[in-house]
């Protein structure tokens, strides 16, 4: 019966992984990249430097520049510069349904910038979780994903009962091909399975009014408003007149809250701005700690007088704003965020030795073919495993390479993002087996030394000359030189294996298993 159960949760892990295994990766990809998302996106805008910009002329700035372009708005919403974003970022809606609109301005003129337009890292963080899909759609296929992660983590600790006795017996030279992989899909995973449990767990708590909204929408029936304001996440508002009229100067109300944390807000929301009873939002950065809960003053927009502050979270708000907190690591200094990073290219080394295990597992015997589904699930593999870190590169090359002027600009770099991704699938796809990861490896690395180099030549700035890039150009160069490494190794282990097989004193089981 034990047996049987074991074998029950083997079948469960190996296939519940494949199943997701693809978008996991990417996933994985995506969001351990996000962890440097400010530095990335500072990367992608060179011409910005960092400046010295007062909060309250940042928001007249801001102000006028919104009157101007919708002045009879549902809201808008006002970020104010920071060292690693040093310009005003404005976002104006004219519904709650959307479209939104963003612009970023000079903090010293209020005018567009005139910084190339980009997503930044912010394309990868929102890739994330909603996978470039409709927010709604990608968030729920993402959480299925991540349910089915944690059922394949449960069950691959139960299935390797000497996993960590394993760990310890890494054998990278060991002559069956499954074995090697398995030990790298032990070591990869053991190392790293609190954080595995811990980010996928947090993962669907941060998503959870999405998945299961019917409590609060029967407590509150369908006043979610209120919740929000019981649960200390946000001020009581004033309810809109229905009237036009004129909003209070923007820089007294900065001043007040200001005055009233102790520091300067990190944002502002105003909603109706062309009401008789507009609403100003002073949001402040959340204070250091686990939970991600911004401290938050609402003004009356029209007198300048203070309305209310979020209330004290209740001990459910705190755990679920705990639960985010950890997830995105916003608490984490240099040396904690780059355990988290480390951790993160683990979680996606375990879901790529599992597909790649999965493959190799199921790999037909002496000279037998593979059948459709096999070599489809290996195209699959190389498309993604090796496909995506490309895309990524492709889409940092890319901007570097588009002209700044193009018009829509953004969306030409995310464009090639999935256009190298969908090369790299192609390509592997039309090579043979024995060739096909070694040159999709020695792309991919290629893709990634070539950033630095680029970027110097297009902006004229590089390492003897400018040290602000200095991390990113580095941790291009040892992803490239990574990926080289790998397709060196890759070519090796094909080649082996085919003097193997033509060896007369190896069958054909031996000569694969080499």
């Amino acid at each position: 019966m034990r047996q049987g159960f074991r074998q029950s949760m083997a079948w469960l892990h190996a296939w519940s992984g494949l199943v997701v295994g693809w978008i996991l990766f990417a996933v994985f990809v995506t969001g351990t990249a996000s962890y440097y998302r400010a530095e990335i996106s500072r990367w992608m805008r060179p011409e910005l430097r960092t400046v010295q910009a007062d909060p309250s002329q940042s928001a007249e700035r801001a102000v006028a520049f919104l009157k101007a372009r919708m002045p009879d708005a549902a809201g808008w919403y006002i970020e104010f510069p920071k060292p690693e974003k040093p310009v005003i970022g404005v976002h104006w809606w004219k519904s709650l349904a959307g479209p939104f609109h963003q612009a970023l301005l000079d903090p010293e003129t209020g005018a567009p910038t005139a910084a190339r337009d980009t997503k930044g890292g912010d394309f990868l963080y929102r890739f994330h979780f909603e996978l470039s899909m409709p927010p709604t759609l990608g968030r729920y296929l993402v959480g299925a994903c991540a349910l089915v992660l944690l059922v394949a983590l449960v069950s691959g600790i139960v299935t390797h009962r000497r996993i960590f006795a394993d760990f310890f017996t890494f054998r990278r030279h060991a002559r069956s091909a499954q074995r090697g992989w398995l030990d790298a899909h032990n070591v990869a995973g053991v190392l790293a399975l609190p954080f595995h449990l811990m980010i996928t767990y947090t993962g669907l708590v941060t998503l959870a009014p999405l998945y299961m909204p019917w409590g609060v929408q029967t407590a509150y029936k369908g006043d979610e408003i209120r919740f929000f304001t019981e649960a200390g996440m946000m001020p009581e508002m004033p309810v809109p007149v229905g009237r036009p009229g004129s909003l209070a100067p923007i820089a007294p109300i900065v001043a007040a809250a200001t005055a009233r944390i102790g520091e300067a807000p990190e944002g502002m929301a105003i909603y109706s701005p062309g009401d008789a009873r507009p609403t100003v939002v002073a949001i402040f950065e959340e204070p250091h700690g686990l939970a991600h809960l911004h401290p938050q003053i609402a003004f009356d927009g029209a007198t300048g007088a203070i309305h209310g502050e979020a209330g004290t979270a209740r001990a459910a708000t705190v755990t679920s704003a705990v639960m985010v907190g950890i997830h995105e690591a916003h608490f984490a200094g240099p040396v904690l965020r780059a355990l988290f990073f480390l951790c993160g290219v683990m979680g996606a080394a375990t879901v790529a030795t599992g597909l790649v295990l999965w493959t190799v597992a199921r790999a037909p015997k002496g000279a037998q073919a593979a059948g459709v589904g096999l070599a489809l699930v290996q195209v699959l593999n190389l498309g993604t495993i090796v496909g995506m870190p490309a895309a990524i590169a492709g889409y940092f090359l890319a901007n570097r390479l588009l002209p700044i002027g193009l018009a829509d600009r953004a969306a030409w770099e995310i464009g090639s993002f999935f256009g190298v991704w969908g090369l790299v699938a192609v390509l592997g796809a039309l090579r043979p087996a024995s060739r096909r990861w070694p040159e999709a490896l020695r792309l991919a690395g290629a893709l990634y030394l070539a950033v630095p180099v680029v970027s110097a030549l297009t902006t004229g700035e590089h390492l003897l000359r400018d040290t602000r890039f200095l991390g990113f150009d580095l941790a291009m160069l040892a992803l490239g030189a990574g990926l080289i490494v790998a397709a060196h190794k890759a070519g090796r282990r094909h080649a082996s294996a085919r003097d193997s097989r033509r060896s007369p004193g190896m069958t054909g089981e031996e000569a694969l298993r080499a």
